[in-house]
């Protein structure tokens, strides 16, 4: 035992070291390659702010436009992102170095603002808005240098920590006044290609830095080559925005390029540890090793007691004295006895187990490093598509078990699966994406493509849930171990600890302990705009949730029959999801605490799109639970001698 405790640790520490260092990821786009003076394009994908949680175009804001904008063709990932990605004017040739260049005109005059611009402008500031532009495909980022005291505590030797922040500030405020970021020093590092003496030389993008300043007009030097001479030292002022008159200002840009020893095939690794990954994997391993441990001990338990208790129950020589105790046994006529509502259960149970299904394939594949997050909204994407053709699955769950539930409408049964859960959400995205429309966000999701998503719920989903319906419906049903009597028994009085909040409280302490370091992670790439990358920590987890709903459920399950109530059938769906309740709690300590939005419509999208994330953890989880309580309730009254 000792030794086992020994050796867990060190092979999950080996797990998710593999995890982090040994998975790959498929760009989605063979390596550009690039010879001196070539066109680099840069352009603009959206603007974000944790604040408010509105995206908007690059173009809703008045930044310099090129002679003729061309927005790329999204895919359905990149729309629901609220992504619009569209060129831009900056002229960047690759290894060419420019010291300042000016925008918007090719005379060197200033450009003015309106009023309503300068407003809007100074809102977006406000607000804390990050600009997003990507250069062959690499989002741009700004270096951020911290100072902390070192190891040995001197307070005089600073340890510098360099980090990167996911675009960069629109802007920034000081004692009431506004201040823009007209001018963009873009570092771009390349990695030299090893040729033959013979050919030329080939470069790749690997790193594209910005660091954003804020320059007077009266500053800057121009000429009539639309070249500018940038103030030395800070002998200049930055750039205020008044929002009550027009503003006169330059848009201008310098590019650095310089030499990486980072290989194209790295080049994401910068993006993809923007956070403090060292805490992450010792809290993950922390949680691992308890909740395993929490797992044995709770299997032991319920394995010594069942065993105790089938043996006393199959006793021949003491019938009479087991018929007078108490126990699971005396309620074997009952327990298979079917609920009130069979066709919304299992309904509910069908689409979680369409939602198990696609979120297993999604994290498995993603693990494998197929779904980058250099393919912006491949994730995203497949895991629209992979929920509507996982609906055939989840029919088939759906049909067996409500016919074992001794249910006959199997149509109306297959619509009510087809339709609850998706329904459910659609509705709630679609009041949510009205108020998005009213604020011009490009989080919106346009008219065609929810007439898209429409077409795939009713010509894919639904034709395939009605298909698994139909098989599952015609399958034989489950067989249970014991018949069910005509008169229900009467169920006695229950102790306080087995109401049903107690019991979700109870239950959903263990799930949530095994993944709530991952949601801290998950909601801030969620909310706070950073990338998410560690699907191999991510798929662990998930595993752990299974078998922490799975083992809890059955302990629940457990005590409830030994309390001699039968009616374990909705209650387990319920609290095995209890893991929900405590995932709402945090959601709203997150907002309380790490988000900064006060406003009623960023507020409202947080809590709408929060309250579906709530819902189908909770069909995810009651799911898990149910099958699993499911399959111990048959194995345990097959285990014993029913007369």
């Amino acid at each position: 035992m000792a030794a086992a405790m020994v050796w867990w640790p060190r092979f999950l520490l080996l797990l998710c070291l593999t995890c982090k260092t040994s998975t790959f990821y498929v760009p989605g786009v063979a390596p550009i390659n690039f010879h001196q003076n070539d066109p680099v394009e840069i352009k603009a994908v959206k603007l974000t702010s944790s604040r408010t949680q509105l995206p908007y175009e690059y173009y809703s804001l008045p930044f310099c436009q090129p002679s003729k904008i061309t927005y790329k063709a999204e895919n359905l990932g990149e729309v629901l992102r609220g992504d619009r990605i569209v060129n831009t004017p900056f002229q960047v040739l690759m290894n060419s170095e420019k010291k300042c260049e000016v925008l918007c005109s090719q005379s060197s005059k200033p450009v003015t603002l309106t009023v309503e611009q300068s407003r809007l402008v100074a809102e977006r500031i406000t607000e804390d808005y990050y600009v997003h532009l990507i250069a062959d495909n690499l989002p741009v980022a700004t270096r951020l240098e911290l100072y902390s005291n070192n190891r040995d505590g001197d307070d005089k030797k600073k340890e510098k920590d360099v980090q990167f922040e996911h675009g960069y500030r629109l802007g920034f405020t000081d004692v009431n006044k506004i201040y823009l970021h007209n001018h963009l020093s873009f570092i771009l590092y390349y990695h030299r290609e090893d040729m033959e003496e013979d050919q030329e030389h080939t470069y790749r993008v690997v790193r594209f830095e910005v660091i954003p300043q804020s320059i007077r007009l009266e500053d800057l030097k121009t000429d009539e080559k639309s070249s500018c001479i940038l103030p030395e030292g800070t002998s200049s002022s930055p750039q205020e925005i008044d929002p009550t008159k027009e503003n006169r200002l330059y848009f201008t840009y310098s590019v650095h390029w310089e030499e990486s020893d980072i290989k194209w095939a790295s080049r994401w690794d910068t993006y993809l540890t923007m956070s403090d990954v060292q805490i992450h994997w010792f809290s993950i391993i922390n949680s691992v090793v308890v909740v395993f441990f929490l797992s044995g001990i709770l299997s032991m338990i319920i394995i010594r007691t069942l065993r105790k208790d089938i043996a006393n129950y199959n006793k021949e020589d003491d019938i009479e004295d087991t018929m007078e105790e108490s126990g699971w046994k005396l309620v074997h006529g009952d327990v298979f006895r079917p609920p009130q509502y069979p066709m919304i259960l299992s309904s509910l149970l069908g689409s979680g187990i369409q939602l198990f299904c696609m979120i297993l394939i999604v994290i498995f594949v993603a693990m494998l490093g197929m779904l980058s997050p250099s393919s912006r909204g491949a994730l995203m994407t497949t895991a629209c598509f992979l929920f509507m053709f996982m609906g055939v699955f989840g029919g088939f769950s759906a049909g067996r078990l409500y016919r074992t539930l001794k249910g006959h409408r199997w149509k109306k049964g297959a619509f009510c699966t087809a339709t609850l859960y998706p329904g459910v959400v659609f509705g709630i995205c679609f009041v949510l994406n009205c108020f998005i429309w009213g604020k011009h966000s490009s989080g919106a999701v346009p008219f065609p493509t929810m007439v898209a998503l429409l077409c795939m719920w009713f010509g894919i989903s639904l034709p395939l849930v009605y298909l698994g319906y139909y098989f599952g419906f015609r399958k034989q049903p489950y067989d249970n171990p014991v018949r069910t009597n005509q008169i229900p028994r009467q169920i006695p009085e229950q102790r306080w600890y087995m109401n049903r909040f107690v019991g979700i409280l109870m239950a959903g302490i263990l799930p949530f302990g095994a993944m709530f370091i991952e949601l801290f992670f998950i909601f801030s790439a969620i909310w706070e705009n950073q990338f998410y990358y560690l699907f191999g920590f991510l798929f662990l987890v998930f595993i752990i949730l299974v078998v922490s709903c799975s083992q809890i459920s059955i302990v629940m399950v457990y005590f409830q029959l030994c309390a001699e109530d039968y009616r374990w059938w909705w209650r387990n769906f319920l609290v095995s999801g209890g893991s929900a309740f405590y995932v709402l709690v945090y959601a709203i300590f997150y907002f309380v605490n790490k988000l900064d939005i006060v406003e009623f419509i960023p507020s409202l999208l947080y809590f709408g799109y929060t309250a579906l994330m709530v819902l189908s953890f909770w069909l995810l989880t009651g799911t898990i639970g149910f099958y699993a309580a499911y399959m111990f309730v048959r194995k345990i009254y097959a285990a014993v001698k029913i007369d």
